[in-house]
């Protein structure tokens, strides 16, 4: 399913927490967190699979991936 998923991931170090943390803008409360950058993007497509889900479930619609958001 990581093939379909074409949504921005913000990845930035914490170092209030000592972890890697991804952000999800274009899913409203999306993001995850892990010890390596790779935990996290891993943890990311998980968390973004769950709010796919749990949004079919309630009915919410999901929006479709704009691509780049954040221009640095």
């Amino acid at each position: 399913m990581e093939e379909d998923i074409k949504y921005e991931m913000v990845v930035y170090w914490s170092d209030e927490d000592g972890v890697y943390v991804v952000e999800v803008p274009e899913l409203p409360g999306c993001m995850a967190d892990g010890n390596t950058y790779e935990e996290a993007i891993d943890n990311t497509l998980l968390v973004i699979r769950e709010w796919m889900e749990t949004a079919k479930e309630i009915g919410r619609e999901i929006p479709k991936p704009k691509g780049r958001l954040i221009y640095a």
